[in-house]
């Protein structure tokens, strides 16, 4: 059996979609229940983490009305609990290596629509920026800590008014 060191990180970009009230979009996995979370995925071969970041948008939540407002400072990564590892991503990573961009959405809510091609979510709502970290799996919560503070701020400063 591989160690678990011995496997690389997934590269991935992740989004922080805020409306113009300045909450955040956050979607409830099919797969786990109670799990909410951030857009998110892969980085195909070729791909830039920018553009990987659009076409997440328009995969996961069916919609690309947003504009990029920043890039995280650095890459994040994290662990899959030991349990995950093998059974996650055909048992090729260890974990995730993200790129996140906050975004500022352009639509309305009815733009939105999770029912996407390969549906990943059966839930979605707006919620505060500040609320992030204790809405998302324990195992993904530092990277959830860090983008709110270093994300929050702007993420807030974009409510409209």
């Amino acid at each position: 059996m591989t160690a678990k060191t011995d496997l690389p990180y997934r590269k991935c970009a992740g989004l922080m979609l805020v409306n113009d009230q300045g909450l955040v979009f956050v979607a409830r996995r099919k797969d786990t229940p109670d799990a909410w979370q951030m857009p998110q995925g892969g980085i195909d071969k070729g791909e830039t983490p920018h553009e990987a970041a659009l076409r997440e948008l328009e995969e996961e939540i069916g919609t690309a009305k947003a504009e990029i407002v920043a890039e995280s400072s650095q890459w994040l990564r994290y662990d899959l609990p030991e349990d995950l590892i093998g059974k996650v991503w055909k048992g090729k990573y260890r974990g995730q290596e993200q790129k996140w961009f906050l975004l500022r959405f352009t639509g309305e809510d009815a733009d939105i629509d999770i029912a996407t091609r390969h549906p990943e979510f059966d839930a979605w709502k707006w919620a505060p920026v500040d609320e992030l970290p204790s809405m998302i799996v324990a195992f993904k919560r530092p990277i959830y800590e860090a983008l709110v503070a270093e994300f929050g701020p702007r993420a807030k400063a974009l409510a409209a008014g």
